[in-house]
């Protein structure tokens, strides 16, 4: 199915596709970074310094960024230190302990060590850091997303129509794909890492938008998107190995994607 098809007779639909991303103003650029917010941590700040049951790392600040420990090698791509480079390139001072670790790496062996740390002063800390730098995050995320075309159009045996749908989702109801765009990469990935499979089938960004290609619907663009990134979903937790338990998350997941449809604008 080309792009063509999957957005025809919609009103959003454009006779001359749409090839960049749209411009977010400050209030939108503010709405996606609560939204995300609101995804990862129901907004709230104790939740920016978590250390998830049956994991073996750190997620912090708005988007979760994973923070690996020293030779840690994991399958999920690694994110907050890239997040304390954009920091520094940006300007902004890191907290002194923070800045102070070795090669910027997590400084804590297991959970239970991070638990006890959990209201002592790196931590606490560290949540009001990343509470007060929402726009910074927001705007680190939203970086990510506009980097990941080119990764995701190499990987894409069609990568003209993934191209083509990428831009028609990110321009569909302004800042609501821009939204959708920028949630699930930080969410799932661009898709493309060879780390990031289940028996070889991937779940990111890359995987929702060649659904997509295949699925056939007339539902608004969006809702196409939420629809195939929960296909995309339900594979990942079929094929993920047992001792993982990805079925406690499938209702979460499913009702993140519900808030990228048309109908689900806040």
């Amino acid at each position: 199915m080309t792009v063509a098809l999957l957005v025809a007779g919609k009103a959003s639909a454009q006779s001359t596709p749409v090839q960049q991303l749209p411009e977010l103003n400050d209030e939108q650029a503010a709405w996606v970074a609560d939204k995300i917010f609101a995804n990862e941590c129901n907004r709230q700040t104790r939740c920016l310094t978590s250390w998830n049951v049956g994991e073996d790392f750190p997620s912090l600040g708005i988007g979760h960024f994973i923070w690996y420990r020293e030779g840690q090698q994991e399958r999920f791509v690694e994110s907050f230190p890239d997040l304390l480079g954009y920091y520094v390139a940006r300007g902004v001072d890191l907290p002194a302990w923070l800045s102070g670790t070795d090669g910027w790496n997590s400084p804590w062996e297991t959970r239970e060590a991070f638990l006890a740390e959990l209201e002592g002063p790196r931590l606490s800390e560290l949540r009001q850091f990343l509470l007060d730098t929402r726009g910074i995050q927001a705007a680190f995320i939203i970086r990510r997303l506009q980097q990941s075309l080119p990764l995701i159009r190499s990987a894409s045996a069609s990568p003209a129509e993934v191209s083509q749908l990428f831009y028609a989702v990110a321009n569909a109801d302004v800042p609501k794909g821009m939204y959708a765009l920028i949630d699930y990469v930080n969410f799932k990935g661009e898709g493309v890492a060879a780390s990031e499979r289940y028996q070889g089938e991937g779940w990111g960004l890359l995987q929702v938008l060649e659904a997509m290609l295949i699925l056939q619907s007339d539902a608004p663009l969006l809702d196409q998107f939420a629809s195939a990134a929960r296909d995309v979903l339900a594979r990942r937790i079929a094929n993920a190995p047992p001792e993982r338990g990805e079925e406690r998350w499938r209702q979460g997941w499913n009702n993140r994607t519900l808030t990228y449809q048309q109908a689900g604008t806040e």
